[in-house]
C-alpha cells in the first residue's frame, strides 16, 4: 500500500482496469485529500513511445479554447498588464505557444520530452530570466508526484503563477466505465484530483489556490476567484482581442526575425 504524495495519508485500494490493452492497472485513492492515482504503472515507456497520443484528437480544439482564457488571466491577474516574460511547460507542438505571441503576449516554448514544430526559435534557454507566469495545461494527470514538478515551475523560472489544466472529479471517483479521462487506451494519465486535492498542495507549498472554468491557478499571493471567473468566462474570446490591440500581435515581428536569422550568414551551418 503507497503513501499520498501529497499528504502522506495510506492509499487504499479503489478499483482495477486494463490500460494499454494488457497491463492490468490497480488505482489507489487518499482518503484525505482525494488524491487518485496509479499504483505503479510500469508502462509509461510504453505509453510515451509518441509524446502526444493519436488519440490525443482534442489537441487542436483544446488550444482554440484555450488560448483566450489563457490571455485573459495573464492579463488581468498577473500584474504589469501582459508584461513580461511567459513560459509553457510540456509545451508539445508548440501551438499555445505561437497562439499566444499572436496575441501579443511574450511567451516561450519548453518541453522535454516533444519537438517544438509550431515555434521554433522561441525555446526557452537558461539564462533568459524569470517569467512572470508559467503555463502547464493537460499535465499534472501524466504525473505520478505532482509536487516536485509545481516546486520547479517556481523556482526555476522565478515565477508568481503557475496557471493551469487538468479535469477534476468531485465526490466519490468516477466509475471507470463513465469517465473517459482515465484514458485507459493511452496509458498516460496516471493521477486524478479534485479541488481539495489542489488546495492541499496550495497548503503543503505555502501558496494560493483559484479555479474556474477548468482553469486552476497557484499563486504566491491571493487571487480573487470570481475575476479569475469572469475573465475566462464566456466574454474571453471578446477580451481577447482587447488584449491584442493593447499589446500588439507578435506574429509579423516574429516573422521578421526569424527571417532574419535565416538570412544571417552561417545561418545554414552547424
Amino acid at each position: 500500500m503507497n503513501s499520498c504524495p501529497i499528504c502522506t495519508t495510506a492509499m487504499q485500494p479503489c478499483f482495477s482496469a486494463t490500460v494499454l490493452g494488457k497491463h492490468e492497472a490497480g488505482y489507489e485513492l487518499c482518503g484525505r485529500c482525494g488524491f487518485l492515482a496509479v499504483r505503479d504503472p510500469h508502462w509509461l515507456e510504453e505509453a510515451y513511445a509518441k509524446a502526444i497520443a493519436s488519440a490525443d484528437t482534442g489537441l487542436v480544439m483544446r488550444n482554440i479554447d484555450l488560448a483566450p482564457k489563457v490571455a485573459g488571466a495573464l492579463f488581468w491577474l498577473a500584474g504589469e498588464r501582459g508584461k513580461g516574460r511567459f513560459v509553457d511547460l510540456a509545451g508539445g507542438y508548440g501551438l499555445l505557444t505561437r497562439m499566444m505571441r499572436d496575441l501579443g503576449l511574450d511567451f516561450y516554448w519548453a518541453d522535454k520530452y516533444c519537438e517544438n514544430i509550431l515555434t521554433p526559435g522561441f525555446e526557452y534557454r537558461e539564462g533568459m530570466g524569470e517569467c512572470r507566469a508559467v503555463t502547464a495545461f493537460e499535465v499534472l494527470e501524466h504525473l505520478t508526484d505532482p509536487v516536485p514538478f509545481i516546486e520547479e515551475a517556481f523556482s526555476r523560472f522565478g515565477s508568481d503563477y503557475l496557471l493551469f489544466s487538468t479535469e477534476l472529479y468531485q465526490g466519490e471517483p468516477p466509475p471507470p466505465e463513465a469517465w473517459n479521462y482515465y484514458a485507459f487506451a493511452t496509458g498516460q494519465h496516471v493521477s486524478f484530483y479534485q479541488r481539495r486535492t489542489l488546495e492541499q498542495i496550495a497548503a503543503r507549498l505555502g501558496l494560493h489556490f483559484a479555479t474556474a472554468n477548468r482553469l486552476h491557478l497557484f499563486s504566491r499571493t491571493p487571487v480573487d476567484e470570481s475575476l479569475l471567473r469572469m475573465v475566462t468566462g464566456w466574454f474571453a474570446p471578446i477580451a481577447s482581442r482587447y488584449i491584442r490591440f493593447r499589446l500588439g500581435s507578435k506574429t509579423v515581428s516574429d516573422q521578421e526575425l526569424m527571417l532574419g536569422i535565416a538570412r544571417a550568414p552561417g545561418a545554414g551551418e552547424r
